[in-house]
C-alpha cells in the first residue's frame, strides 16, 4: 500500500519525474487529469474542479461555501485513490491531507526561480516575462492554498521527507532516489496500521461532505473524528435542529457503525 506525494514548484521538472516514477513502479498517478476523469461520478463539474483545485478562497461567502464543498470532494477522490495503494499523489496538498499516515513518502521538487522561468518558457513556448508572471502567480496560489486550508508554510522543509533540487540532480537520479526511498523500512513496517487510518479518513471525509452539503448545519465549530467505523461529533452548534440534522446525516453514511455525540448547543438570541 505504498503512497508517494509530490509537492512541486511550477517549472521545476516535476511532471516528467512523476510520470517516469509511475511507469517505473507501476503506480497510479493521481494528478489533475486523473481527478478530472472521475470528477463527474463524485458530482463535480469540470468548472467546479477548476475553481477549487489547489486554489485559496475567494473571500466571497457564497463562492467560498461552494468551493469548500468542491474541495472536500476532491480530497475524497484523493483519499480513495490513496486507500487503494501504489499511488503517486501529485500536488493537491497530499502531504498535508495524509500527514498522519506514516507510510507516505513525501517528496518536494524545487529549482531556482530563474531556472524555472527558463524551463517553463521553453516548454510552453512563452515569452520569459510572461513565464515569470505565471510562475509567481502559481507559487503564491499554491502557498496560499496550503496556508489557508492546512495552516502550514508551503516551504517548511519539515513537511517533506525528501527535497530534490532539479538544478543539481538529473532526472534519472531524482527518479532513482525516489524509487529506492519508497522501500525504506520505516515506511514499509506501518502499512497495515496506515490502511486502517486511511479508511477512517475516507469515512470522516464522507461525513464532512454530507453535513456541509446539506446547507442546514453551520459546521464551522463542529469537530468530526473517525475510528474503526465509529464517528465522534463534538464541538459546538447553534440549535437542537442543527444537532439532530448532523446526527441524522452522519448515521446515513454507509460504513458508519456507531456515532458518539458530545455536541454543545449554544443558541444566539
Amino acid at each position: 500500500m505504498a503512497i508517494i506525494t509530490i509537492s512541486r514548484q511550477m517549472g521545476s521538472g516535476s511532471i516528467p519525474i512523476a510520470h517516469e516514477i509511475a511507469d517505473k513502479l507501476g503506480y497510479t498517478l493521481v494528478d489533475g487529469d486523473a481527478i478530472m476523469q472521475v470528477a463527474a461520478s463524485y458530482g463535480l463539474s469540470a468548472e467546479s474542479v477548476e475553481q477549487a483545485d489547489e486554489k485559496p478562497p475567494h473571500f466571497v461567502e457564497q463562492m467560498d461555501f461552494q468551493q469548500e464543498i468542491d474541495l472536500h470532494l476532491i480530497e475524497l477522490i484523493v483519499l480513495e485513490y490513496a486507500l487503494k495503494g501504489n499511488v503517486i499523489i501529485y500536488g493537491r496538498g497530499g502531504q498535508d491531507l495524509l500527514k498522519d499516515i506514516r507510510s507516505v513518502l513525501r517528496i518536494r521538487i524545487i529549482a531556482p526561480f530563474e531556472d524555472r522561468v527558463e524551463h517553463w518558457a521553453e516548454r510552453e513556448w512563452l515569452d520569459p516575462d510572461r513565464a515569470r508572471v505565471l510562475l509567481r502567480k502559481s507559487d503564491q496560489q499554491r502557498a496560499g492554498f496550503i496556508q489557508y486550508y492546512f495552516d502550514r508554510d508551503w516551504n517548511d522543509p519539515l513537511g517533506y521527507d525528501l527535497t530534490i533540487n532539479t538544478q543539481r540532480l538529473s532526472l534519472d537520479n531524482a527518479i532513482k532516489i525516489i524509487s529506492e526511498s519508497i522501500n525504506d523500512q520505516n515506511l514499509v513496517e506501518c502499512k497495515a496500521e496506515c490502511k486502517k487510518k486511511l479508511s477512517d479518513l475516507v469515512l470522516r471525509k464522507k461525513v464532512e461532505i454530507a453535513i456541509l452539503s446539506s446547507g442546514k448545519v453551520d459546521a464551522y465549530m463542529l469537530e468530526i473524528t473517525a475510528e474503526d467505523g465509529t464517528i465522534s461529533l463534538s464541538g459546538q452548534l447553534h440549535s437542537q435542529a442543527e444537532k439532530r440534522t448532523a446526527l441524522k446525516l452522519t448515521e446515513s453514511i454507509e460504513g458508519v457503525e456507531n456515532v458518539n455525540e458530545e455536541i454543545r448547543v449554544v443558541e444566539f438570541r
